[in-house]
């Protein structure tokens, strides 16, 4: 496994540009930074979100502000607020991300390859 190599560097998240991804309903206002294997996003859902498609992918999510629900596939569903994070590798849950109609939320959140079982490089 080659170890991923950050310098040290200050990020200016008002900067990035920002890529907007429709959901099921609402919208999604991604910034990320790519480095190597390893991304890292500031995720904006708007009020009234909702996924649409059910995510494999491995994250670790930290809840900066407002409300969001993730539900599993298994109906299970976990209400998160300001401060709460879940973490989940690769392929070990289908869940999907939402908001109520008066709250969205802001999300910090880092995914990559280190989530993948096994290990693998690239996202």
């Amino acid at each position: 496994m080659n170890p991923l190599i950050i310098p040290f560097q200050v990020t200016d998240w008002a900067t990035l540009p920002t890529v907007e991804h429709p959901g099921e309903s609402g919208t999604a206002t991604w910034r990320s930074l790519q480095l190597g294997t390893l991304r890292v996003r500031l995720v904006e859902y708007s009020p009234g979100y909702l996924a649409d498609h059910w995510c494999q992918k491995g994250h670790i999510l930290y809840v900066v502000s407002g409300i969001l629900e993730t539900e599993l596939k298994t109906g299970e569903v976990f209400r998160m607020t300001a401060g709460m994070s879940y973490e989940v590798s690769d392929d070990l849950s289908s869940h999907r991300s939402r908001t109520g109609p008066d709250v969205g939320a802001t999300l910090f959140v880092v995914d990559g390859s280190f989530l993948a079982k096994p290990f693998q490089t690239g996202l």
